[in-house]
């Protein structure tokens, strides 16, 4: 396998039962480039060990003045730095490759299982675990899988190379054959306690990344509610529990160097006073006793990576666990695509709720519950979070569909969606039927101040297309953001649209333009909106409403407005109170708090109701919403607020 062939056509299946074997299905995944590395591993770690042979060779010539010997020993010499020379390249060249292609294979197992889950991944695993595996761990992991074929070649090495001095040299020969097996285990007491402390500041690290991924997401939030402080102070804290894990962790692994050290200095040191008590009886040569201590000096470049494959596992065994927790997710309503891949059309049914979205129909669903709409909504695309039956569209069961097909048929945008970095003319750059420009999209959603603040905060741009987005968006308001999503999910023209309150940032007056510009470019092709806003439930063909996750009723807005009061408190914004009383006496006038309240008629069916005050900041974003609070009388009639008509005028 080589780099430029990267990524993977099919990154494989992974033993995803333990972190590790997970490593070692990684290893055995490129056994090849494993191989390769632990052929140039051994040439080099040969050439290393053979100059202290070359020099024992000379010195001894040398010494008995033979220039034959001499002359041998120079070639020998200039053969093993040859060697080292290539070995240490091509060495170095296949352990990178081998490391890239680790961690493109973890990332790309990663990416695929990420697609698979969708949303329901950040609720099965933190996002900062996610963070962490995505980024630090995948390089932890391709470190310890490239430096098992050099350990591999310098531990073959050591052992050749104590059998060869057993032989040339019995005497030092055995004490270098102990020495060296020594100082190569003397370590292990220390990894349990070295591996529980990068343990520690594993999980710690994490944390830290969890709460500063929350933080920032949450920045303009926590400025709003004076909890920025607050926030930072926990990071602090967080940030001081993993420096001082850290600290512990590097006291551990420094005294496992110093031992690395140590030993070989005494065995150096062993070697050389009972060397030259030999060379003084005789026993020995001087050349012997220079290849004797050669061979123990260079030795310790070898015996390092001892410590250094220590160091990969313990770091790499917590990051391969988690990475395998991960890849081990599975989608609780997958069928693997039973079905063969078609493109199916009809209408989109859901039996566990019940809620039926004719096709080509703009379809408008209503829950009081946000959360329970947002699992409805991603159930619908395909996202379930738990078991239950398949979501239908045309009757073919979304789950026996392969997972792209799916994916094609039905696109879910939800409440806060991604925007990438990148132009204006990327963000829009998706795949899609080709019936949308990105010209209608933009004014559909209207994104006309969104494209004049690109402009205007990009220099030398004079197309809005070429405008740069930065990470995520956040130099747009959440207005904004908002609008560009929609933009690019109408670009998309999926054969079903699932919008999960698309314009829950912006104002009345841009709301309508919206509702208006969706149902045009969006006729013909089935759309289903969550959404609580009258004037895009005025818009809509049907409307559904949804109370304790089962459909309770179907029909128009106006006409829920009059038979469903629970209906009315949802869309109205009433107080409990409120609902109890229209409940009880129906739709006539009700007292409340010793205010009389006029019912909603149908003709003031665009009225947010009383406690529901919306504003749009200068950015886009709708604030100071309140609910509930007393309840106020609501104009009907003449005194009605603006009905969708007036609106429209206005607009």
């Amino acid at each position: 396998m080589q780099i430029q062939d990267l990524p993977f056509s099919d990154p494989g299946v992974p033993d995803a039962r333990s972190g590790p074997r997970f490593l070692w299905w990684l290893f055995r995944s490129q056994l090849a480039g494993q191989l390769k590395a632990l052929a140039w591993g051994l040439a080099h770690f040969v050439a290393v060990a053979s100059l202290p042979f070359g020099v024992g060779i000379a010195v001894q010539a040398a010494v008995d003045r033979s220039g034959t010997r001499l002359a041998l020993a120079g070639g020998l010499l200039a053969l093993a730095g040859a060697g080292l020379a290539v070995g240490d390249t091509l060495l170095h060249r296949a352990a990178v490759t081998n490391w890239i292609t680790a961690a493109a294979r973890v990332q790309q197992l990663l990416a695929r299982r990420t697609a698979l889950l969708g949303s329901a991944l950040t609720r099965r695993v933190a996002a900062g675990e996610v963070v962490a595996v995505s980024t630090s761990d995948v390089e932890k992991i391709g470190w310890f899988v490239e430096a098992l074929s050099r350990f591999t070649a310098a531990a073959v090495t050591i052992v050749a190379v104590c059998a060869g001095l057993v032989v040339h040299q019995p005497a030092l020969g055995v004490v270098v054959a102990v020495g060296l097996p020594v100082m190569a285990l003397a370590v292990l007491p220390l990894l349990p306690p070295a591996t529980r402390r990068a343990d520690i500041q594993r999980e710690k690290s994490g944390r830290a990344t969890e709460l500063a991924s929350d933080t920032v997401a949450g920045l303009r939030v926590l400025r709003g509610i004076g909890g920025e402080e607050l926030f930072l102070d926990r990071y602090r804290r967080a940030s001081q529990e993993v420096r001082h894990a850290a600290v512990r962790s590097a006291r551990m692994w420094a005294l496992i160097a110093a031992v690395q050290v140590l030993l070989p200095g005494l065995l150096l040191i062993a070697v050389v006073v009972y060397g030259v008590h030999l060379a003084r009886q005789g026993r020995i040569t001087v050349g012997e006793l220079i290849t004797v201590y050669s061979s123990v000096m260079l030795l310790a470049y070898p015996i390092r990576h001892f410590e250094e494959i220590a160091m990969a596992y313990s770091f790499s065994r917590p990051s391969a666990t988690r990475a395998a927790r991960v890849l081990s997710l599975e989608r609780p309503t997958d069928t693997a695509g039973s079905r063969p891949a078609v493109h199916p059309s009809g209408d989109l049914y859901d039996p566990q709720s019940g809620l039926l979205a004719p096709e080509g129909r703009l379809t408008a669903v209503v829950c009081g519950d946000p959360d329970a709409a947002g699992r409805l909504a991603e159930r619908l695309g395909g996202h379930a979070a738990s078991e239950g039956a398949s979501v239908l569209l045309g009757g073919v069961p979304l789950d026996e569909l392969p997972l792209d097909c799916a994916r094609a048929a039905v696109l879910v945008q939800d409440k806060d969606p991604v925007l990438l970095s990148g132009t204006l003319r990327e963000l829009l750059d998706v795949p899609g039927s080709g019936r949308t420009e990105p010209a209608a999209a933009l004014e559909a959603a209207q994104c006309a101040d969104v494209l004049a603040a690109l402009v205007q905060g990009s220099t030398a741009v004079e197309d809005p297309m070429d405008a740069r987005i930065t990470e995520r968006g956040r130099s747009l308001s959440g207005g904004q953001r908002q609008r560009l999503a929609l933009a690019r999910s109408l670009v998309t023209d999926p054969e079903v649209l699932v919008l999960d309150e698309p314009t829950s940032a912006v104002d009345s007056h841009t709301e309508a333009r919206i509702a208006r510009g969706v149902r045009r470019v969006r006729s013909g092709r089935t759309t289903v909106v969550f959404t609580s806003s009258p004037l895009l439930l005025d818009r809509a063909d049907r409307v559904v409403f949804l109370h304790d996750g089962t459909v309770v009723a179907t029909g128009g807005h106006r006409e829920l407005l009059t038979t469903e009061p629970r209906y009315r408190a949802v869309v109205t914004r009433e107080t409990e109170e409120g609902v109890d009383a229209v409940d009880a006496v129906g739709a006539g006038s009700v007292r409340a708090g010793g205010a009389r309240v006029e019912s909603v008629q149908a003709g003031s069916a665009t009225a947010p109701g009383a406690g529901a005050v919306r504003a749009e900041d200068s950015g886009g974003a709708r604030r100071g919403e309140a609910i509930g609070g007393p309840r106020q009388p609501v104009p009907h009639g003449d005194e009605a607020l603006p009905r969708r008509e007036e609106i429209e005028e206005t607009a």
